[in-house]
């Protein structure tokens, strides 16, 4: 049995673009309509209208946290025209969370853009920084004193990767100088919107917020002993997953560490060559694997947490989950990260909280609405929402803090 500390987060993720519907103004409903997707976002799983419900829900599963994200496009539709109707139904939307006694962890950055930015360049233009700098500011004027968790951007790496270096998402650039370019910018816009986060709450008097990304970071595992092989996982291990978290760590730009784990990857490069260093060509897995076929590696988690752990800082599992159509896998998958979560505090690494992922079944961007993450199904024909019996399980450990022993 282990006991997780009295004041621990327990709660789900969303985010806007997956669960809200209608996005108009995105980069990628305009990239959905181009590309011809087959699943189109559409009105997902029409959360900007059931939010209360969907918040009703949470509340009956003892959650205390929950993590949602704002639509950069609802709030500022037109280049410097930031919508009042926006910015008041997140303060509603947050105001519902803090109602119900949930703790709002607001991301600012879930891998959307407003139309307008994207012909601007998007990331890979200089000024990037400085938009989102300004829709940072009115965000932070609008909503802080109901706040105090905020993550910049969420998977930084991960947006890169597939917009700018796979070119599967939208701009749909296939560049590793661009994909650099994009990173630097995605660095630079957290660094001066973490200081500028903690600036408006010194003007304003409010308690010191706590600012930082959502990372996400995989066990990279070689497939075999040889030389190529062990090069291409400590490559990724590197540029992955702690490359963007060192210079946030270097430039004292986060109050905590946001982590994001899903899975591992066995890494057998095709040649020596960097593209294919960095991109996964090994199938050789034996492992059980999520519906989209990622493996189920929960010791992952542990080890990378320990390792995290020279850096001195709170870390904050901020998304953890599995899309799956058999719901006993998903709380055994929950259970085995959880198990694992408790051996790194066990080893001295102070975590806040698990936020699984995610709240409700929702878009999951290219894949469409076939990969089933969430704690509570959504039936797409009417929007009823129906609550697994996985969430109840999790929920019967957030509810006492206690994980007990399995019983065999």
């Amino acid at each position: 049995m282990f006991k997780f500390p009295g004041d621990f987060y327990w709660g789900a993720a969303t985010a806007a673009y997956q669960v809200e519907g209608a996005n108009s103004n995105s980069d990628w409903w305009e990239w959905e309509i181009r590309a011809g997707l087959k699943d189109r976002s559409g009105q997902a799983c029409r959360h900007y209208d059931l939010y209360n419900q969907d918040f009703d829900l949470a509340k009956q599963l003892h959650h205390n946290a929950h993590r949602l994200s704002i639509e950069w496009s609802r709030v500022e539709p037109e280049e410097g025209k930031f919508s009042e109707t926006g910015l008041a139904h997140y303060r509603d939307v947050i105001l519902a969370l803090k109602e119900r006694g949930i703790e709002p962890i607001v991301t600012l950055h879930h891998f959307t853009n407003p139309i307008w930015f994207a012909r601007r360049g998007g990331w890979l233009d200089r000024s990037s920084p400085k938009y989102f700098l300004r829709y940072v500011g009115k965000v932070i004027r609008s909503l802080g004193d109901l706040v105090r968790f905020w993550v910049t951007i969420n998977e930084p790496m991960v947006y890169v990767y597939h917009s700018f270096y796979l070119g599967d998402w939208p701009p749909q650039e296939k560049s590793l100088f661009k994909a650099r370019a994009a990173a630097l910018s995605l660095v630079r816009a957290h660094i001066r919107a973490y200081h500028l986060i903690h600036d408006v709450y010194r003007r304003e008097n409010l308690p010191a917020p706590y600012v930082s990304v959502a990372h996400n970071v995989q066990a990279f595992v070689a497939c075999n002993a040889a030389p190529r092989s062990m090069a291409a996982a400590y490559i990724r291990d590197r540029w992955f997953n702690f490359g963007f978290l060192k210079r946030l760590i270097r430039s004292k730009s986060l109050d905590f560490i946001g982590i994001n784990y899903y899975t591992r990857s066995l890494v057998e490069p095709a040649n020596w060559g960097l593209r294919s260093m960095l991109i996964d060509t090994s199938s050789r897995s034996t492992l059980k694997k999520n519906s989209m076929g990622w493996d189920i590696f929960p010791e992952g988690l542990y080890e990378l947490l320990v390792r995290i752990k020279i850096y001195r800082l709170p870390v904050f599992i901020l998304e953890n989950g599995i899309c799956t159509g058999d719901d006993a896998l998903r709380w055994e998958f929950i259970r085995g990260h959880l198990k694992c979560l408790a051996q790194a505090m066990g080893q001295g690494v102070k975590v806040l909280g698990y936020i699984y992922w995610s709240l409700l079944d929702n878009f999951e961007w290219d894949k469409g609405f076939a990969p089933r993450f969430g704690l509570i199904e959504v039936d797409y024909g009417n929007y009823e929402r129906k609550i697994r019996e996985s969430a109840v399980k999790l929920s019967q450990v957030s509810a006492n803090g206690i994980l007990e022993d399995e019983v065999n």
